[in-house]
């Protein structure tokens, strides 16, 4: 028994009435004694009152311990009704003493009190059962009387007696802590509650937290009473501090326990920077180009709102010299620490010992814990970091286990919530999202900048390279030269021989041209059988001339094809920058103009450009002269391509097709006629045409009492930036009297990204008037949807090379899915074009595309065949 148990004084009263007698051990702070079966302590005799008497268990002044005062009557002050006697001697209220007997009005109802110390726990239980207390407790325990060393106050004996059983009971019965100490800090007072909840306190004294300060507080006392709040351990709790100046007493109460309250407001707090950095992170990830910059930006947001020391992305990949499967550290945001990069770099699971890692993440679960409780190999591996408590999360990029994200704390022993846990996933699902949207866009921006056909640059590609070299010839004063190919006959092998092995035939090509070339040159396919190529840092005509010759002769070997021998030649046009080609696109248009001249002289050789050749070809010139009239001579005219709802089967829309019937040419291809409008700035004129002609027929069906649909008419560059394009289609709109929301005005990706703040005013314009927006041909451009989205817009159409390419080409498929699902989240309705088959149409389906064109469905119809299938299509529907 230790000396703290030997000292403590145990209270037992032996009640003995009509029922018997037992033994109570008296443990709580107060207790009703009376004949009411409500009682704590129930007194079987008819002498006994209802309510007969209190007992309430006194705090003695400066010590730990406690006696038990007895009081006649109840809680409200009421006396007994034959009385309450101690030791013979009727009283109101009597300190008890050890061996004190208790009569209740009569000897039917009577108890003996024991205040008794150097007794055990266990024999303090077992007393209640024992017959022979009396003799037990000589054998077990010492006599002990708690009052007796206890100083009374003398005005105490003489309060009413309702007054005494009030205040008597108030602040031992009180299960709030209640404290009292002197000017000087020493504890004069503490009520049960506040012994139990604090048995530390007079130890602590003025260290105890909840006395710390105090003093000094009272001194600045600006009202009175006042609450502060106090933490004590991990607890928090709100104290009222009442100063009584006329006792130089401080009183304090304990309101209450704040604890949970406090933790609940932090965890809502972290829970509010958490959902705000998530929302900053997908906006990074939505807006940020460049997916390294957003990556940084979203760790460091992540890592301030969780407020933790380091936030990792780790990413897996083969071992460069083994090909094991390893971990590297991709990014990582470090608060105050030095980046630890360079050890988390190439780390083979199996050898580092992070087997547990891969096993657990790759299954799609969390590891999360303290850095102690993680087996011996991971904490020396951690500890490089001072790493205590670690939470990771897996990235998966579709069904592979890409790598994992992690939160780690260097400075304490965190224990994860689920919340720390759900947004951590969360982000990483977002840096996912990320992930995949970069590769689409990188296969997109791929595609806009290389021929799908021969990878090779295309036309914007070889721009772009074109005038960066420009640059670096004017800084250093080098030359260079532009060649313009074309091959010979290729039109004819196409037609007779198939698409396919006209393919064939460009790829062999292709190759065949790159190999007479040096890795400084640039080779692009401008378009259909025509290829131009870069030569930097050339002088002289005659070294041009050595490798125009050595690229004919690669041609002149035959190619072997789907068991076709073929021979194929090609003509040359060679540019030279000089004063005559001093820009990107005078070069060009000169080493065209060079390769017209080529042919000219019977193909299959190379011209240089010269002024003789300024003049335009007579061909063009007479059907631009014969263009101009086609409007004054009602050869325009225009086609409808119904737009199809993938589900329902029915038409959502026409658009309208520029179709040129020339009276002795033809049907004059639109591929060839409108490059020559828009050079010579007739589109405008043509283009004002088309829509409001496309407008009066659209209002003439809504008329005739035809389901109302949008029609579409597309927009140029040219057309695009005319300056009062805003006002035209508005007076064109009023003059047809079609609504706004039946126009749907499409311009091409690369017109809209040329000037991406011009196109946003003009198109925000537009939208105000009502009016439908929509991209054309998307995928041809470099642009993104990340940029796209901040453009007023309504719908998006997938150009027809990914359609022809869907069904052979994995890889096309996945972007088409991306393109659908990124353009969807946008909230833009997506249309295929160029679907020309039910297999196209059953993937679109599957991914949910809205709309389709194509011949699948409808080819371009003249206007009375387009009304025959809306006529058709409301009998149907």
């Amino acid at each position: 028994m230790s000396g703290k148990e030997r000292e403590k004084i145990r209270h037992l009263l032996v009640v003995q009435d009509l029922q018997g007698e037992r033994t109570i051990p008296l443990q709580e702070t107060t207790y009703s004694l009376g004949r009411h079966s409500g009682n704590s302590i129930v007194l079987r005799s008819r002498s006994v009152s209802k309510q007969h008497a209190i007992l309430l268990r006194v705090t003695l002044p400066q010590t730990d311990q406690y006696g038990f005062r007895i009081i006649d009557g109840n809680f409200k002050g009421k006396g007994s009704t034959n009385g309450l006697f101690v030791n013979g001697c009727q009283c109101f209220s009597h300190e008890l003493r050890h061996g004190d007997v208790i009569l209740f009005g009569d000897n039917q109802a009577q108890a003996k009190y024991y205040a008794i110390s150097n007794l055990s726990e266990k024999a303090f239980s077992e007393s209640c059962q024992v017959e022979d207390l009396s003799g037990f407790l000589s054998e077990q325990a010492n006599p002990a009387n708690p009052f007796q060393t206890a100083i009374i106050d003398p005005s105490f004996e003489g309060v009413s007696e309702t007054a005494l059983a009030r205040l008597a009971s108030f602040p031992e019965l009180i299960p709030n802590s209640i404290i009292e100490t002197d000017l000087e800090g020493t504890v004069t007072y503490l009520n049960p509650a506040a012994f139990l909840k604090f048995p530390k306190l007079r130890e602590a004294g003025k260290q105890h937290p909840l006395l710390a300060g105090l003093l000094s507080a009272v001194k600045n006392l600006k009202t009175n009473p006042f609450v502060r709040e106090v933490k004590v351990g991990t607890e928090v709790f709100e104290q009222s501090v009442h100063y009584l100046p006329e006792s130089d007493l401080i009183r304090t109460f304990i309101v209450r326990d704040i604890t949970e309250q406090k933790q609940a407001i932090a965890e809502l707090r972290q829970r509010d920077r958490l959902l705000q950095a998530v929302a900053e992170a997908a906006n990074y990830l939505l807006a940020e180009m460049n997916y390294e910059t957003a990556i940084d930006r979203v760790l460091a947001v992540l890592g301030e709102a969780a407020e933790v020391d380091r936030v990792y992305l780790f990413q897996n990949h083969l071992h460069p010299t083994t090909g094991e499967i390893a971990v590297s550290l991709r990014f990582e945001w470090t608060r105050t620490s030095e980046p630890s990069r360079d050890h988390w770099q190439n780390q083979p699971y199996e050898a580092s010992a992070l087997i547990r890692w891969y096993t657990t993440l790759s299954s799609g679960q969390s590891i999360s814990g303290l850095t102690q409780e993680f087996p011996a190999a991971e904490q020396q591996l951690l500890s490089r970091d001072g790493i205590q408590s670690l939470l990771l999360v897996p990235l998966r990029l579709e069904t592979e286990f890409w790598g994992y994200l992690g939160l780690a704390d260097c400075t304490s022993e965190r224990h994860w919530s689920r919340h720390e846990e759900s947004t951590l996933l969360t982000m990483a699902a977002s840096i996912i999202g990320a992930r995949q949207r970069q590769q689409v866009e990188e296969k997109i921006r791929y595609q806009a900048l290389h021929d799908l056909l021969t990878g090779l640059p295309n036309r914007l590609q070889f721009n772009a390279s074109l005038e960066i070299s420009l640059a670096n010839a004017a800084r250093h004063g080098e030359n260079l030269a532009v060649m313009f190919l074309d091959l010979d006959r290729f039109k004819i092998i196409n037609d007779t021989l198939g698409h396919t092995l006209g393919d064939e035939l460009l790829q062999g090509v292709a190759q065949r041209l790159k190999d007479s070339l040096t890795s400084k040159d640039t080779l692009a396919r401008w378009g259909g059988d025509e290829f131009t190529i870069l030569l930097p840092q050339v002088n002289q005509q005659e070294e041009l001339a050595q490798l125009a010759q050595r690229i004919l002769q690669a041609l002149e070997n035959p190619f072997y094809l789907q068991e076709h021998e073929l021979y194929i030649s090609a003509s040359l046009g060679i540019a030279l920058l000089d004063q005559r080609s001093p820009d990107a696109e005078t070069l060009i248009q000169h080493a065209d103009a060079a390769l017209y001249h080529a042919k000219d002289k019977g193909k299959n050789n190379y011209q240089f450009y010269s002024v003789s050749l300024d003049a335009k070809n007579p061909e063009l010139l007479t059907l631009e002269k014969n263009l101009r009239y086609a409007l004054e001579q009602k050869e325009l005219t225009l086609y409808y391509q119904p737009r199809v709802n993938i589900v329902t089967g029915k038409i959502t829309g026409m658009e309208a097709l520029l179709r040129w019937q020339h009276p002795e040419m033809g049907l004059v291809a639109p591929n060839v006629f409108i490059p020559l409008a828009e050079e010579s700035g007739l589109i405008v004129p043509i283009g004002e045409w088309v829509l409001q002609t496309a407008c009066r027929q659209n209002k003439a069906w809504q008329d005739a009492g035809l389901p109302p649909l949008t029609i579409a008419v597309n927009l140029s560059l040219k057309q695009f930036r005319q300056p009062k394009l805003v006002e035209t289609v508005a007076r064109i709109l009023k003059q047809t009297g079609l609504e706004p929301h039946f126009l749907e005005l499409e311009i091409t990706e690369s017109t809209a990204i040329e000037d991406l703040n011009f196109t946003r005013t003009l198109l925000e314009a537009l939208e105000s008037m009502g009016v439908l927006l929509s991209i054309d041909d998307f995928g041809t451009g470099h642009s993104s949807l990340s940029r796209l989205q901040l453009l007023p817009l309504h719908n998006l159409k997938i150009d027809r090379s990914f359609i022809r390419d869907l069904t052979t080409d994995v890889k096309v498929a996945h972007i088409v899915k991306a393109i659908v699902s990124l353009g969807r989240s946008l909230g833009l309705r997506l249309t295929a074009e160029g679907v020309e088959n039910q297999e196209e149409l059953d993937f679109l389906k599957s991914i949910h595309c809205e709309d389709v064109q194509g011949f699948l469905f409808y080819r371009p119809l003249p206007a009375q065949k387009a009304t025959e299938v809306l006529q058709s299509e409301r009998r149907k529907f």
